[in-house]
This record gives structure tokens, sequence and C-alpha cells, in this order.
């Protein structure tokens, strides 16, 4: 019990060290974005017609019981970059590992889109998120505005939790 309190604690603080970097990633979100479209090329009719979307090209997670993420954001408007941003998540529940892994998130409409930029957007728990895989098919559509896709980078991490995601931007 002790062993995994003191783990629990030194990721805890591994992660409020790092939570108070607000990071340009724009460089990295850009290759990110290549390589989504390279691995499925079904993406880019997302990246075309959204009003707006934010890239996270590493997002690093882990958890023993209690978990958390976190990773630096680039948003863009029309395809221009308007933004950074930063995210950060804590779960509970039954989970071991760590991985990391990309995310983009498509705003359906300007609406959605100022809902994000705003002060302290949330997921709730129920927000899904749509895998993407060489050759997958996606048929998906906005929920309450927004579409979330992930793209697994590597790590291995079982669970089973519950958390929510919490976005902080800074418009340019």
């Amino acid at each position: 019990m002790r062993l995994k309190l003191t783990i629990i604690a030194l990721f805890l603080v591994a992660f409020s060290f790092n939570g108070y970097a607000q990071k340009d990633v724009s460089a990295k979100s850009a290759k990110a974005i290549k390589e989504l479209k390279k691995t499925n090329d079904k993406i880019t009719k997302y990246f075309n017609s959204a009003y707006g979307y934010a890239v996270f090209p590493s997002i690093g997670k882990g958890g023993l019981g209690i978990g958390g993420a976190t990773g630096n954001g680039t948003i863009y408007r029309g395809g221009a970059i308007v933004g950074d941003c930063r995210m950060t998540q804590v779960t509970i529940g039954f989970q071991a590992g760590g991985q990391a892994y990309s995310e983009i998130i498509f705003f359906i409409d300007k609406a959605a889109f100022d809902r994000f930029t705003g002060d302290n957007f949330e997921f709730s728990a129920q927000a899904t998120a749509v895998a993407v895989t060489a050759g997958a098919s996606f048929d998906v559509d906005y929920r309450d505005g927004i579409l979330v896709f992930t793209h697994a980078k590597g790590g291995l991490m079982y669970e089973a939790s519950v958390g929510g995601q919490k976005f902080k931007t800074e418009m340019r």
C-alpha cells in the first residue's frame, strides 16, 4: 500500500510541475496532421470541413489506480494557427501502465469553437473518441458540436476508469 501511494504521489508531482508550461508545439502539430492523413486519408474531409480544430501531437497518459494525462496542442481556425492549448486529465478506476497518443478535436461551427476557446472547457466522462487506424472507415458524426479522434503512438495501458479532460487555451 505504501509503495502504491508513493508511486501515485510521484506521478501527481510530475504532472503538477509539467502543468504550468503551455508550450508552442505548432511544428509537432503540423507533423501529427501529416501522419494522421497518411495513416488514414479519410480524416482529410474533417480537416477540410470543420470550422476549427485542436491538435495535440503527443499526450502522455499513465496510471496505477489513479491516473492522469497531459499534453500541449495547437488551435486552428480555417487552417491557420490561432492559439495554443493544454489538456489535463485525471482518472480513477482500474488502470495500470502508460501510453502516448495524438488527439484531434474538430469543431463543427463557431459556437463549438468558441466554447472550447473560452475559459476552462471540459469533456465529460461520456465523451468518446474515434481511433484512427490504417484503412478504417469513419461513420461518425459530431456530438455537441465536437468530434474527437485519437491515434495511438506507443505504450501499453489496461484501463476501466472514469474521468474527464480539461482544457486551457491561449489565443494568439
